[in-house]
């Protein structure tokens, strides 16, 4: 799912407990790529200064220089994104959403590919200030790992080697290749009926009763890019349903806000039950 994000140029985030792996994923990813990776540790006393950059005053030339912050990187790690203040979070979800930030009266263009990975834990509420849904909204994907499989994790408390195992690893893809692939994904066909079957999808988030807010125009569209690439990194050039069916719990579960419960974990099986109860296109 990461790897789909990064292919339809979108931003994800990563719920989970503490502890399974988020901060790893990221890393991993970008250790993966040739990309500059930057990672944020946000604090409730950050200010938006410390993710865009500052101005300084240069007495030698009289003038104002920009200094960039953390945020002017192809892969930017924004962990535990709901323990600083609204004020901070809008700066940086304001440079993903527009990929490009506005200082001094000049407009700065953030380098492409460009990605943010956010992590949030669920349970942890004191001292941190929860997305609204509008700024979730502007992550194409929520995703949660889990606890690993008992084998996997009987071998991860064995080795304990941390993140040396990932200091090892090699890019395997340049900048060139990312942007290349992302151009192969925009190709992708969708047929009218495909189409339509997205778009069902969408409307009936709208109109459950378990449903007080559903998907917005922007989630459709995320679904469709996210569906594309799915149907890219199978080896395709055509999006099938099935790219639609499995994405959808990903893309449109943190968009919905149930009538019973605020946005939270309940929502992917509702979205699950949606899916099943809409004929898919033969």
């Amino acid at each position: 799912m990461a790897i789909v994000t990064l292919l339809a140029r979108g931003n994800l985030l990563i719920e989970d407990v503490p502890g399974v792996g988020k901060t790893t994923l990221a890393y991993a990813l970008a250790k993966a790529t040739d990309c500059a990776f930057q990672r944020i540790q946000f604090t409730s006393d950050m200010m938006p200064s410390d993710i865009i950059g500052v101005s300084i005053y240069n007495p030698e030339s009289r003038e104002f220089e920009f200094k960039p912050g953390p945020v002017f990187a192809n892969i930017v790690l924004a962990d535990e994104i709901n323990r600083t203040s609204p004020r901070t979070q809008s700066a940086l979800l304001e440079a993903m959403n527009e990929r490009k930030i506005t200082m001094d009266r000049r407009t700065l263009v953030l380098p492409d590919p460009f990605m943010v990975i956010a992590t949030q834990n669920p349970v942890e509420y004191r001292g941190t200030f929860p997305l609204p849904e509008s700024q979730l909204d502007r992550f194409m994907m929520q995703i949660r790992l889990g606890y690993p499989d008992l084998e996997y994790e009987k071998r991860a408390v064995a080795d304990q080697s941390g993140f040396a195992l990932i200091d090892k690893l090699v890019p395997v893809v340049t900048k060139a290749d990312i942007l290349r692939m992302q151009e192969a994904v925009d190709a992708v066909r969708v047929e009218e009926s495909v189409m339509d079957y997205l778009m069902k999808i969408i409307t009936v988030t709208r109109n459950d009763e378990r449903v007080r807010l559903g998907s917005s125009t922007r989630g459709a569209q995320f679904l469709l890019k996210a569906a594309k690439a799915h149907a890219n990194y199978a080896g395709r050039d055509f999006v099938l349903p099935d790219d639609v069916k499995r994405l959808a719990p990903s893309v449109l579960d943190h968009r919905l806000i149930l009538k019973n419960r605020h946005v939270g974990s309940d929502a992917e099986n509702v979205v699950r039950d949606m899916i099943e109860s809409i004929p898919v296109p033969v």
